[in-house]
């Protein structure tokens, strides 16, 4: 009996799954492996945490080093005296220019310097002083008048006058020393400070091997504000020295014009004092 040419397999038969063929690169131009895909969002770069600086003057003051602190104690100090000698002065000024005022005004209404002396008696300022000082060198001497002559007097009212206006303008500079001396010395003082600062901002620099400005920047600040303190001291020391120094020129010139004003008494009284209608005759 004849056979069928296809026989039936025992198996089913097997599949083979054939792999795709590798897809070759054109000649010269490799395949290059793709790089890791990055991330979506790249990490921020970490920053140094700089420390904190309050940079207001009582923070830049407490943060500084005790030298400088010391230099704006001392500025402050010296601020503190300008104003007390301001208002001190001022007082002291305008009473005395009041009572010359009222001083020389008798000496240039007097006719004599006795009628003079009886207008100001008991006054203490110094025209007041050189009228009763001029009177009582008249009245010593004038047993001598009439033998010496009165040049003599004359130059003696005159040294007395000379030497009463020099010691009323020394009186009156008084304080106005302290106001130079703090006008000339106070920048120097506060820039001593500064550089003490700037010295100890540097060594920090250099201990802390980083040149930001955000820690250098603060230290410098301190040490600059006592040059700051060091003109706000003396800037108005100079100003108030210089506007003490006019008016006490001008108080010596008004004390001077009453010490010339007794000298014409004097010379006028010498001249008259024989005259039986002048009123020093009687005396």
């Amino acid at each position: 009996m004849m056979t069928s040419g296809v026989q039936a397999q025992g198996n089913a038969p097997t599949v083979q799954t054939v792999a795709p063929a590798a897809t070759t690169a054109p000649a010269g131009n490799p395949v290059e492996a793709a790089p890791p895909a990055a991330d979506a969002t790249p990490s921020a770069a970490v920053e140094p945490v700089l420390p904190a600086h309050d940079l207001s003057v009582m923070g830049m003051y407490d943060q500084a080093h005790w030298v400088v602190k010391a230099v704006m104690l001392v500025l402050l100090a010296a601020s503190f005296v300008t104003w007390t000698i301001l208002l001190f002065k001022i007082v002291e000024i305008a009473g005395a220019k009041r009572r010359l005022s009222r001083a020389a005004h008798a000496i240039r209404e007097g006719e004599t310097l006795p009628a003079v002396a009886k207008m100001l008696s008991g006054r203490r300022d110094p025209a007041s002083f050189m009228v009763a000082a001029a009177l009582d060198e008249v009245r010593k001497s004038e047993a001598a008048l009439d033998v010496a002559g009165a040049s003599g007097v004359k130059e003696r009212v005159r040294s007395l006058m000379e030497r009463t206006e020099a010691q009323a303008g020394r009186r009156m500079r008084k304080g106005t020393g302290m106001l130079a001396s703090i006008g000339s010395v106070g920048p120097f003082v506060g820039l001593f400070g500064t550089v003490w600062g700037i010295m100890n901002a540097f060594i920090g620099i250099a201990e802390s091997n980083t040149t930001n400005l955000a820690v250098v920047a603060p230290g410098i600040a301190e040490a600059l504000l006592a040059t700051a303190l060091g003109l706000v001291a003396a800037i108005p020391a100079v100003v108030i020295y210089n506007a003490f120094a006019r008016q006490i020129a001008a108080y010596r010139q008004a004390l001077g014009d009453a010490g010339a004003g007794i000298e014409r008494l004097v010379s006028r009284d010498l001249d008259f004092r024989h005259l039986p209608h002048h009123p020093t005759a009687a005396e």
